[in-house]
């Protein structure tokens, strides 16, 4: 009788791998160091030359973080936090690149990471129980196990203009940076977008620059960062205080150290209202954002009077009111699109050398050799700067070709609507695993990271106590999960407005129209379903 239940997976040869990771950034070395620790043999392809994922390939101008630095960072090594200073409450990109590779360094994980090997192709053979993951150069190795540490926002896109190769000049996207610094002294600069990269750069490219024209398509509501610098005292002061910064972020919706008032805009009257929205609007960070009154991203009287508020901010730190109102939304409220936090931003504007193109009046017909056109006139240019963001959550995994049970493509099976169990695993896709993939908690997202990356462990060192080669998510449990998230999006206005939170993305195919691309409730939430499910014996997975 036991022959009989033997698999073809039982005379199969052995898989180089039990697990192969994509992406060396927070997700993946944390991912590879905790596989490692189980004694699992786990390698890493990344497909830039260093580690850091979004801190390697952002080092555009003005790249820092939005969170704080000192609740952003691994919380697993109390040695690591006890060597690391911060010397930024929101980190600059060469700061955090360097963090990064001292951890890479510190837990020796550059020798299981293989550099410029960027994944094409992942294929499951139902038949072995392995995925063989081929890479650019052709090579192809296999594993039990694969898990996608892309991240949600990495893969860049461009404008869709004729005559993007025509351009005789310098040009960058913010995502894919030179390592080398671009020099903007004396230069005519053109800045296309004014999404959270652009708000970041612009300041800094306008410094240098002889003439910026900045083209935006639509505003967006930006706030002050607030940054300062850590010293020593101070820095000390946070280390103390590490096991409640990390609590904090644990209770909290989006495991920012900010969270919802508990009152409502109409509990307070309109003096105490207004005094709230002056403290938010001068502290550091999303406070104004994430820790304002519970009702102002569902109700849109609440919101519209904060809308009202920050608006009038813009139009007071701007000194030319017809540029203001170009800066200021109309098609959309406050806080439902990702906020960007800048730095002296809307004062830019008011520098003599910076102009503001709206791209809705008169839309850019193509890139020319010598610059770019628009309906209305000629520029000329010495350097582009696409700042035109990503195409997020599922760009990164749609653009390897992810085959599961019977061939079928995850970007097949993802063309009807995002479906997936917790945010990490897909039905028909056995042993895939995805760290911060659709459908999970993001805000402060190395907060995130950590559970997503744990809760993938102590799965695999369940199946390994009990020697199970094979994990697949239940038909059942992704459309229980997946009805979870779509009810904790009603009533959003978040939901109503094109986006990359609702899946939009003019410049790629198949992303005009709205879904429901992210998880949307609090992380403690979240955290509460997974832990479920793993305190029952992952029944909602089938494993053998």
């Amino acid at each position: 009788m036991a022959a009989l239940q033997e698999t073809d997976a039982d005379h199969a040869p052995a898989p180089d791998h039990d697990v192969l990771i994509v992406g060396a950034g927070i997700s993946g070395m944390y991912q590879l160091l905790l596989l490692r620790r189980l004694g699992l043999r786990a390698r890493v392809f990344e497909a830039g030359t260093g580690v850091g994922g979004t801190w390697y390939w952002n080092r555009y101008p003005g790249a820092r973080f939005d969170s704080e630095s000192w609740s952003y960072g691994y919380s697993f090594s109390q040695e690591l936090l006890d060597e690391w200073d911060w010397t930024e409450h929101f980190s600059p990109q060469p700061v955090t690149e360097r963090y990064l590779n001292l951890v890479a360094d510190k837990f020796d994980l550059r020798r299981d990471i293989q550099f410029q090997a960027r994944v094409s192709a992942a294929h499951w053979d139902d038949d072995a129980r392995t995925w063989t993951l081929t890479l650019e150069d052709g090579s192809r190795h296999t594993a039990r196990h694969v898990v996608t540490a892309v991240g949600p926002l990495s893969t860049p896109t461009y404008p869709r203009l004729p005559g993007l190769d025509d351009f005789r000049g310098q040009s960058w996207h913010t995502g894919l940076w030179p390592k080398q610094p671009v020099d903007f002294a004396g230069k005519r600069v053109a800045v296309i977008g004014t999404g959270a990269s652009g708000v970041q750069a612009i300041p800094i490219i306008a410094g240098q620059c002889a003439h910026l024209t900045v083209f935006q398509r639509r505003p967006n509501w930006c706030t002050p960062l607030h940054n300062a610098p850590i010293d020593k005292a101070e820095m000390e002061s946070i280390r103390a205080r590490y096991p409640e910064i990390f609590e904090r972020c644990r209770e909290t919706a989006a495991c920012f150290v900010h969270t919802v008032d508990p009152r409502g805009t109409f509990e307070v009257t309109p003096e105490e209202r207004e005094a709230f929205w002056e403290r938010r609007y001068a502290e550091p960070g999303f406070g104004i954002w994430q820790g304002n009154f519970r009702d102002v991203l569902t109700d849109r009287q609440a919101n519209a009077l904060l809308s009202d508020f920050v608006a009038r901010k813009i139009r007071a730190r701007v000194t030319d009111p017809a540029v203001a109102e170009k800066l200021v939304p109309k098609d959309h409220g406050f806080g439902t699109r990702r906020v960007p936090q800048e730095t002296g931003y809307y004062e830019t504007f008011n520098r003599p050398n910076v102009e503001l193109v709206s791209i809705l009046d008169t839309p850019i017909e193509r890139i020319t050799p010598t610059g770019l056109k628009t309906t209305e006139r000629d520029y000329a240019f010495d350097i582009i700067v696409y700042a035109t963001g990503f195409d997020a959550i599922t760009g990164s995994l749609d653009r390897i070709d992810i085959r599961g049970t019977g061939g079928r493509r995850l970007k097949e099976r993802w063309k009807a609507g995002l479906e997936t169990c917790l945010g990490m695993m897909v039905d028909g896709f056995p042993n895939l695993f995805m760290v911060m993939g659709p459908h999970t908690a993001l805000g402060n997202i190395p907060r995130s990271i950590e559970y997503n990356v744990e809760w993938i462990r102590d799965l695999l060192s369940h199946m390994a106590a009990r020697d199970l080669t094979l994990v697949d998510a239940r038909p059942r449990a992704v459309r229980d999960w997946t009805a979870f998230v779509k009810r904790k999006g009603e009533g959003l206005l978040s939901n109503e407005v094109d986006s990359w939170m609702t899946g939009v993305n003019m410049n790629v195919d198949g992303k005009q129209v709205r879904t429901i691309a992210r998880y949307s409730g609090t992380a403690p939430d979240y955290r509460d379903w997974c832990d479920n499910v793993a305190a029952g014996g992952y029944r909602e997975l089938a494993m053998d």
